[in-house]
């Protein structure tokens, strides 16, 4: 699921920058996230619509 993404995704980009990682780094990931947020958000828009 989407949800499960996300979780992943953001555990991700908390642990990148802990670590320290490259800002370029830091930024792919969390422009990954915000596109994968949008996504789920458009999908339960959709499914309200829908009902």
């Amino acid at each position: 699921m989407i949800n499960d993404e996300i979780c992943k995704l953001r555990e991700k980009l908390n642990k990148s920058i802990e670590a320290g990682e490259d800002y370029s780094i830091v930024y792919k990931i969390s422009v990954e996230l915000d596109e994968l947020i949008a996504k789920y958000y458009n999908e339960k828009a959709t499914m309200e619509k829908n009902k």
